[in-house]
């Protein structure tokens, strides 16, 4: 169970992931140490799976790509494949019209349609429908 403390310290992580200990508890009421161990428990009950980089929108293309496929019992097996292509950010297994969607962040638009091409020469993908992110307002 995560208390009132541990929601905190997340929400302020989730916005500045580098915020010094000693900040976050400050403005929690927290020692520095206090705010170290319970990261750390965080961490080894895999509430925080990694520390990463977000990049500015600016500097990359982003887009969203939807995948249905042929078969049902294959789902896991191609999300799986998806998620190793260096471009996908990350991979969501879904309901509805379609099976999947992946998060692509690349360099070019070159570079996007070779991960959009690569997902679609995938056995049992049976479509893909992409949308480029223009604008992201939350």
């Amino acid at each position: 169970m995560l208390d009132d403390i541990d929601l905190k310290i997340l929400e302020i992580l989730k916005k500045d992931g580098r915020k010094p200990f000693v900040e976050i508890g400050k403005e929690l009421g927290l020692s520095e140490g206090a705010v170290r161990r319970r990261i750390k428990i965080l961490q080894e009950k895999g509430v925080i799976k990694r520390f990463t980089v977000e990049l500015s929108r600016d500097y990359v293309i982003n887009a969203i790509t939807f995948i249905s496929f042929d078969k049902g019992d294959m789902v896991k097996e191609l999300v799986e494949r998806i998620s190793s292509i260096p471009a996908v950010e990350s991979v969501y297994e879904l309901t509805g019209r379609y099976d999947a969607m992946a998060i692509i962040s690349a360099r070019s638009v070159s570079e996007l349609n070779k991960c959009v091409d690569e997902i679609r020469k995938l056995e049992g993908v049976k479509t893909t429908e992409t949308s480029v992110i223009l604008r992201v307002v939350k």
